[in-house]
């Protein structure tokens, strides 16, 4: 699975080859269906067709339909996440004076390992390791601002302002991390790519009845269902081939000051 992840191209030329090949594949078993004399199958088999097309296009639209609610999901924790450091930043101004240039400096050190990370985030082994220096910035990050809220110079809202807008963008960190690892399980994806196949080589016996290849008919279905499949792969991970959520983060970072 993940070699097809961090190979779009493949994922979609592999496809419709595969497809071209079992339409090609159902042509053949088809004529000979119709050369056989004491075969009266042929023609009285609509209702397997429509059962396997129906759960096909049943299976599309549930994995097509959670690949976009998960795409639409990833870009929303992105703002959340933004909105919540722009938010401490801003709250670290109630901080009393003397501690502000170590926390300031923690803080903009935590937030740029976070952009960091998810720059690399097709290399897994380096994600992680950035991750973790994120993560042991952070509570670097909330150790000051405690011992900050703990000084005797410091008014009540360091406590009930800054701690719990910190303990946002952290909570929001962790949903991020959790979020690139939400996926349907592989065998959705198997069984998806078997029905496909299943169901090009049915057309293809459907379109035996023609004395030549059909191409327009065959090359269309391969090419709208590779495209299909490769889409739904692609949504799933967002930063990994053609469809990527990295201009809008970047987008959002440079509105929301999130830096």
């Amino acid at each position: 699975m993940q070699l097809l992840v961090d190979h779009p191209n493949l994922v979609f030329f592999g496809l419709f080859a595969a497809l071209l090949i079992c339409l090609e594949v159902g042509r053949l078993l088809g004529r000979r269906s119709i050369a056989d004399p004491d075969n009266g199958a042929h023609g009285r088999t609509s209702a397997i067709d429509g059962a396997v097309f129906a759960l096909l296009g049943l299976l599309l639209a549930f994995t097509f339909s959670g690949a976009a609610s998960r795409f639409d999901g990833r870009r929303e924790l992105i703002v959340a996440e933004a909105n919540a450091i722009g938010t401490a930043q801003l709250r670290l101004d109630v901080v009393p004076t003397e501690a502000q240039p170590a926390l300031r400096d923690a803080f903009k050190r935590y937030v740029a390992a976070r952009i960091d990370a998810y720059r690399g985030i097709d290399d897994v082994a380096g994600f992680e390791a950035k991750l973790a220096v994120a993560n042991e910035l952070q509570k670097e990050v909330w150790r000051l601002a405690v011992e900050a809220g703990l000084r005797a110079d410091a008014p009540p809202s360091v406590n009930m302002l800054l701690l719990p807008a910190l303990n946002e963008a952290f909570d929001l960190a962790t949903s991020r991390a959790m979020a690139t690892q939400m996926h349907p399980p592989a065998v959705i994806y198997w069984m998806l790519l078997a029905l496909a196949l299943s169901g090009a080589v049915l057309a293809g016996h459907g379109l035996a009845s023609s004395g030549r290849r059909d191409w327009l008919h065959m090359v269309s279905f391969a090419l709208v269902m590779s495209l299909a499949l490769s889409l739904i792969v692609d949504m799933e991970f967002p930063r990994l081939g053609y469809i990527r959520v990295d201009d809008f983060e970047r987008t959002v970072i440079k509105y929301t000051g999130a830096e």
